[in-house]
């Protein structure tokens, strides 16, 4: 007797594992696992999300006008073309649905978003992984991995778990050695929280080139997470075609009229910016004065690497959650024996300074 078979390349995917959330027979957790935005959505995304209450009997605006007119304001991007989606992830998996099949290969830079490799095998096309010595992008790791099969490129910059992101320079550098048949995609989920000179998060690229498509997200500064809402940016022509594979109401009305709010908030995210970047530089600080090994970040977390033997990563999260803290362990997806640490409000903060002083000593 035969049973219905799966896509094969469902084979190579494992189910994605998020950060922990709950410490048994611990009540309220100080939870730096998921990489959540500590201060909230702006109160403004707060009433438009309680204002909609009444009228959610009604199908959201398919044509997600309000929403992709306020990025367009904040961003200075055309909004016909932008697309929105169900969290950036959606945007992702379409780009790779609509560009990316059997025999076609989507190179993915080592610490690329993990959905990005699950979409992929989905698919049916082979992932090619470009590694990132010392958990930086390498722009000569992909493009020695370029080949004609390669349809795609995809890199997160910043990236998770390490925080790191592609300088300008070499953005453009890696942009202008690529095949112009090559669709070059910048997962940009922390780009807000970037200050630096030398950033782009490919919007600059994405507004002159035929094949550069940049995402955003407003799960992270702007505390939407819980709404699964983002957005793409890309030429006419790439953005038709993901239209044509987005379902009519992909994005739910609450989440668009909360967005739409939140983006158009400048205040509150230049709070939670100053917050993330004052808190981001001293536990760096804190941390390389215990003696612990601490990427430099752009984000709103920090990846320390820790040694093996006594003090490794299992220890340092056994330690954590006996104080109350919920960090988030990596290997699978991420550096061996580190721990990545989400920057909280005030007292988690200083909580997490306290249980990392106490485990060195």
């Amino acid at each position: 007797m035969t049973s219905p078979h799966p896509r094969p390349g469902l084979q190579h995917v494992a189910p994605y594992v998020p950060g922990a959330r709950e410490i048994e027979g611990t009540a309220d957790p100080i939870k730096l696992s998921a990489n959540e935005s500590p201060l909230g959505p702006s109160p403004r995304a707060i009433a438009a999300y309680h204002a909609l209450a009444p009228t959610l009997f009604r199908y959201p605006d398919a044509s997600q006008r309000g929403l992709r007119a306020a990025i367009g304001q904040v961003y200075e991007v055309e909004p016909e073309r932008v697309i929105c989606g169900n969290g950036s992830d959606e945007v992702l998996s379409f780009l790779i649905r609509a560009y990316a099949g059997v025999g076609d290969e989507v190179i993915l830079s080592q610490y690329s978003f993990g959905m990005c490799f699950t979409h992929t095998h989905v698919q049916g096309a082979k992932v090619v992984v470009a590694p990132e010595p010392d958990c930086r992008i390498s722009v000569s790791e992909i493009l020695s991995r370029v080949s004609p099969q390669t349809k795609m490129v995809i890199l997160a910059s910043p990236n998770n778990p390490c925080g790191t992101y592609l300088p300008m320079r070499e953005l453009r550098q890696l942009h202008a050695a690529l095949p112009a048949s090559v669709l070059l995609v910048l997962d940009a989920a922390y780009a807000e929280y970037v200050s630096s000179s030398d950033y782009d998060s490919g919007i600059t690229l994405a507004r002159t080139a035929d094949n550069v498509v940049v995402t955003h997200t407003f799960s992270k500064l702007y505390g939407l997470a819980g709404l699964r809402i983002g957005w793409g940016y890309g030429p006419a022509r790439v953005i038709d075609n993901l239209q044509r594979i987005r379902t009519p109401f992909n994005t739910n009305a609450a989440a668009l009229a909360a967005a739409e709010a939140a983006v158009l908030d400048r205040d509150h995210a230049r709070m939670v910016r100053e917050h993330t970047d004052r808190w981001r530089s001293r536990l760096i600080r804190e941390c390389s004065a215990l003696g612990l090994e601490v990427i430099p970040s752009a984000t709103n977390f920090i990846l320390i690497l820790l040694q093996s033997g006594a003090r490794d990563a299992v220890a340092a999260v056994a330690h954590l959650k006996k104080r109350n803290i919920i960090p988030r362990p990596l290997g699978a997806g991420g550096p061996d024996n580190a721990l990545r640490i989400t920057i909280g409000l005030d007292s988690d903060n200083e909580a997490v300074i306290a249980a990392l002083r106490e485990f060195m000593s």
